[in-house]
C-alpha cells in the first residue's frame, strides 16, 4: 500500500538520482574538455614562416591575438588573428612553435596570471596593467 509519504520519498529519490547522473555527465564532459584543451601537437614538419597581418586599432576590453600556423592533422593551416575578451589579472601568451629533437611542438595560446607591463604590480592590482612606461 502506497501512502503519500512513501510516494514523496520515492519522488525525492528519483529526483536525486537524476541530479546525480546529470552531475556526473557534466563533470565528465568538463574533464574531457579541459584535457582536450591541453593537448599539444608534435610533428616532424616545421611550420612555414609567419604571414604578415596588419594589427587593427586597439579595442577597449579586448586583446589582439595575432595569426599563427596551426596543424589540422595533415598540414599547416593559417589561423587568422582575432580579438579575444580581456581577462583582468591575466596576460595572453601567444601560440608558438618550438623545435625539440627534430620534432615541432605547438604550444597553444593561453591566459597566464602575471604582470603584463612588468612594472612590479600584479595585473589584478594594477589599474593600468598594460602601461610599460609607468614606474
Amino acid at each position: 500500500m502506497n501512502t503519500p509519504t512513501m510516494e514523496i520519498c520515492m519522488l525525492n529519490k528519483t529526483f536525486l538520482a537524476t541530479c546525480l547522473a546529470a552531475s556526473v555527465a557534466i563533470g565528465t564532459a568538463a574533464v574531457h574538455t579541459t584535457a582536450a584543451a591541453q593537448v599539444s601537437v608534435s610533428i616532424r614538419t616545421a611550420p612555414p614562416a609567419p604571414r604578415y597581418e596588419a594589427v587593427p586599432a586597439p579595442r577597449r576590453g579586448y586583446v589582439w591575438v595575432p595569426g599563427y600556423w596551426n596543424w589540422n592533422g595533415h598540414r599547416h593551416v593559417w589561423q587568422s588573428g582575432v580579438w579575444v575578451k580581456e581577462r583582468r589579472g591575466y596576460s595572453y601568451v601567444q601560440p608558438n612553435w618550438v623545435e625539440r629533437d627534430g620534432h615541432w611542438e605547438l604550444h597553444r595560446g593561453n591566459w597566464a596570471r602575471g604582470d603584463a607591463d612588468q612594472d612590479g604590480v600584479p595585473n589584478g592590482a594594477d589599474h593600468r596593467p598594460n602601461d610599460p612606461h609607468r614606474r
